[in-house]
């Protein structure tokens, strides 16, 4: 599989997902931030996107996809977890 095979995948089933994708061959390394998983718990967004590759994971032809998968809100928090406001 290519990136752009993986990106079409995932945007057919989440449209509103923002992807970043690293990786070649049949390894990647993918962040998704989408505000379809809000309310689920990270293995249940991870075997959503795995099952999305279900047949080339069992055939060998995608062999490892790392996820970090966030919704918006999470995403802007870890964002925001480093900064601190000083007051001149």
């Amino acid at each position: 599989m290519n990136e752009e095979d993986i990106l079409n995948r995932i945007t057919e089933k989440y449209p509103d997902a923002v992807i970043d994708i690293s990786g070649e061959d049949c390894s990647f390394e993918l962040y998704i931030i989408s505000d379809a998983f809000n309310g689920q718990r990270t293995l249940q967004r991870q075997q959503a996107i795995l099952a999305l590759f279900k047949n080339e994971l069992t055939s060998g032809k995608l062999h490892a996809l790392g996820l970090t998968i966030k919704t918006q809100k999470e995403q802007t928090e870890s964002l925001n977890a480093g900064l601190v406001q000083i007051k001149l």
